[in-house]
């Protein structure tokens, strides 16, 4: 039965929602955000934060064959509102291990059987379609125009492919919105900064069974979203032919679907501190729940990672390269510091396409045994579509080798193919119980909640372009925890042993650096979310500076709680994480100098040991200098000075431990 629009004032006005001649209002819970709704002859909202206009309109639309375009002249049905305010117990916790979701909700029933639904946080707005039609539906296009009031400041980075082909791996280019040529496009996550210092970071979450979604300029101070359509017809590439496919032909439409569904939520973390971002949960609180009945098996940690370092170790009796004694030796430096797992990225299989037999010098089963007995699991890197094409039968195998999980590459496309296809593959290895790690891939989007042995994704340029490139620098690093990582779990691969200023740095293959001070990388451990945690040096530079390493190898890859105690986008960032009873702190800052006053008190009365790694008092001249301290805690006010390109991590620790 249809409420009048009287009714609706009078009961929802407890919940910050308010209607009125097609317009719709809903407030957060502590009522600084407000979504305005109209419908007229089209949908659209705008956002206030704090009484200032931020968005102007959000114009949304679905577009379905025989030009029935859902949004287009709506007539509202009925309405239905409620307040939800809920803890989530994240399985596998990468800020928080218990998540307050709490948010009013306005659903807008439509006539032609279809739903848009909008929620508002304290710290964003998300909305969705949804439809309950019968049978399959395809869809054309979904609309979404993003019209800001003023014409912001952007962190876009920028795609470089005509066809969406994109491994994610992108710089930010910091620059209005309106100077980027009409037509060029930026994938999901992207913040924007208003002249008045609000930031709105979009991105979105559920995305199930249709393709992710990326943002094209105008050249102007708005941007709208496009999709890439469904693929039907490809081919194997002439150009690196082992991983690349040409796309030959794409259907009309994005996807082909269930016509009773929820379709992606889209977010807008709307907020005035940057340290709101570093907390920020909205795509994991907006995916749907475990679909995992058994997850006690899921097990994260810290890895010894073998392809960054080109397997180069030194002070050995045997040739290093992909052979059984060489992973040994990893097997045994893992067990030395109590690290989890090992990889064996590419180059152990027979071929990159042929993963259901191993190389010469390698017997994969034989390495898993060794392990067993050092309490080091194995993880096995493998190209998507050789996978794709022998998915049952290489699982089954590597389940009968007792691997532990697979790291998968160069998916590098966004489709509603391939997004099904992560699915698929997170469904088959949940089933034999494997943990599983996306590389050349899109941004989390709600998957690793559904299915949280989906551990971490790459999705962003890390530590590996340092051996071809150098653009991985102390101010790319910064920016990376407040756009990337709002998304969810990121596959930097840290633990550069080798550092240097800009004037020492050399890209190399073989003995890879890093630009920044060793303490700015041991600092990634605390700062940077992922389940899946590498040390990505040689074993050999490890075993060489014992002491930073064991340093790293405490640092957890889970968290119960997290605090961000400073921030600047693109300057600096500081936080604290806890697991258990420990505190463990992480400060990163750009090419600038820098030094904080640090409040503590988080940490509550429990009297502390602290260990303290920083930049040494020589790190501007050699960026590997770094002094490691330790102490009682004796005050909750700490001083910590950061060198340029530098960084500061702490360990808390109960003093009765």
């Amino acid at each position: 039965m249809k409420k009048t629009i009287s009714s609706l004032i009078i009961s929802l006005l407890g919940l910050g929602y308010l209607a009125f001649a097609g317009t719709y209002e809903l407030k957060s819970p502590n009522g600084q955000l407000l979504a305005t709704i109209t419908v007229e002859e089209d949908i659209r909202w705008s956002a206030t934060y704090k009484r200032q206009t931020v968005i102007e309109n959000v114009v949304a639309a679905m577009h379905l064959p025989n030009d029935l375009v859902l949004g287009q002249s709506p007539e509202v049905a009925d309405t239905h509102t409620r307040t939800v305010d809920q803890m989530i117990t994240a399985t596998v916790p990468t800020k928080s291990s218990q998540i307050q979701d709490h948010y009013n909700e306005l659903i807008l029933y439509f006539a032609g059987d279809y739903e848009m639904h909008v929620r508002a946080y304290d710290n964003g707005i998300a909305y969705r379609f949804a439809t309950t039609m019968e049978g399959e539906i395809k869809v054309l296009k979904e609309k979404m125009e993003i019209y800001f009031k003023d014409d912001v400041k952007t962190f876009f980075p920028l795609e470089e492919h005509p066809n969406f082909i994109s491994h994610y791996e992108r710089t930010y280019i910091e620059q209005k919105i309106s100077e980027f040529d009409a037509g060029s496009y930026a994938s999901l996550p992207t913040l924007f900064q208003t002249p008045t210092g609000v930031e709105v970071l979009v991105t979105e979450s559920d995305v199930f069974d249709y393709p992710h979604s990326f943002l094209f300029a105008t050249g102007s101070n708005w941007l709208q979203t496009r999709a890439p359509k469904a693929i039907t017809k490809t081919q194997q590439s002439q150009s690196w032919i082992d991983r690349n496919e040409d796309i030959l032909e794409e259907a009309e439409y994005i996807a082909r679907t269930q016509g009773d569904r929820t379709f992606p939520w889209r977010i807008f973390a709307i907020g005035s501190d940057d340290k709101a971002l570093l907390e920020n949960n909205l795509v994991y609180q907006l995916a749907r729940t475990v679909e995992i009945e058994d997850t006690s098996w899921i097990k994260p940690g810290l890895v010894a990672w073998d392809w960054w370092n080109d397997w180069n170790l030194t002070g050995v009796d045997f040739e290093a390269g992909i052979n059984n004694t060489t992973y040994k030796y990893y097997i045994d430096f893992a067990a030395e510091y109590g690290l989890d797992y090992i990889i064996l990225d590419e180059g152990w299989s027979a071929s990159t396409t042929n993963i259901l037999e191993y190389k010469e010098d390698i017997d994969v089963a034989e390495l898993v045994e060794y392990g067993k007995d050092k309490g080091v699991d194995v993880i096995l890197w493998v190209l998507w579509k050789p996978l794709d094409d022998n998915l049952i039968e290489a699982l089954d195998l590597y389940q009968s080798w007792g691997v532990k999980g697979i790291k998968v590459d160069f998916m590098q496309r966004a489709d509603q193919y391939m997004v099904n296809y992560y699915e698929r593959v997170a469904d088959e290895c949940a089933k034999r119980e494997m943990i599983v790690d996306y590389h050349g891939a899109f941004k989390p989007a709600g998957l690793r909640r559904a299915y949280p042995n989906v551990v971490s994704y790459e999705g962003l340029k890390g530590l590996e372009v340092n051996k071809w490139g150098e653009e991985i620098t102390p101010p790319h690093n910064v920016l990376l925890p407040f756009i990337r990582m709002v998304a969810g779990p990121m596959d930097y691969t840290p633990g550069a042993m080798d550092n240097a200023h800009p004037d020492a740095f050399i890209a190399r293959n073989s003995r890879p650096m890093s630009q920044g001070t060793r303490a700015h990388q041991v600092a990634m451990y605390a700062l940077y979310e992922s389940p899946l945690q590498m040390l990505a040096d040689t074993p050999s530079n490890y075993k060489a500076d014992p002491e930073c390493t064991a340093f790293i190898a405490q640092f957890p890859t889970t968290w119960d709680e997290t605090k961000a105690l400073e921030a600047e986008v693109g300057k600096y960032v500081v936080v604290a994480r806890r697991k258990g009873e420990q505190w463990f702190i992480g400060a990163m800052t750009d090419w600038e100098e820098r030094e904080f006053d640090l409040d503590l008190s988080f940490a509550g009365p429990t009297k502390y040991n602290i260990q303290i790694l920083e930049d040494g008092p020589n790190a501007l001249k050699n960026a590997t200098d770094y002094r490691l301290t330790e102490m009682p805690l004796e005050s909750r006010r700490m001083r910590i000075k950061l060198s340029q390109g530098g960084g500061w991590a702490a360990i808390l620790t109960p003093a009765s431990r």
